[in-house]
């Protein structure tokens, strides 16, 4: 099996780090907690189940937690700039790239 690259590593990292987030804001135990940031890591490599801010909205409708997709784009934004600097592979120019991302997305 071929090594991961370093933007699926990122990836997945990102995702544990928002699922850690995420399973905060709902209230989740250490163990709940650490199965469902594994599940949104797992699901970064899947291209069927890969869209994270969905699945948070989803989980976060049924835990009956308002929805604010700018809280978590920050986070994801954040995230994803902590795990570039835990893979060795993030730059300044990365947060700007976000940035006019989410910019254009709205």
């Amino acid at each position: 099996m071929a090594a991961m690259g370093t933007d699926a590593m990122r990836m997945v990292r990102r995702n544990k780090l928002i699922g850690m987030w995420a399973a905060s804001k709902m209230g989740l135990g250490r163990e709940e907690a650490k199965a469902y940031s594994d599940s949104l890591a797992r699901d970064a490599l899947d291209v069927h189940r890969n869209d994270i801010l969905a699945a948070i909205r989803r989980d976060f409708h049924e835990a009956g937690i308002p929805p604010c997709d700018e809280d978590v784009r920050e986070v994801m934004t954040a995230s994803w700039l902590q795990a570039g600097k835990q893979t060795k592979g993030a730059d300044a120019s990365d947060g700007a790239v976000v940035q006019i991302a989410r910019s254009l997305m709205k």
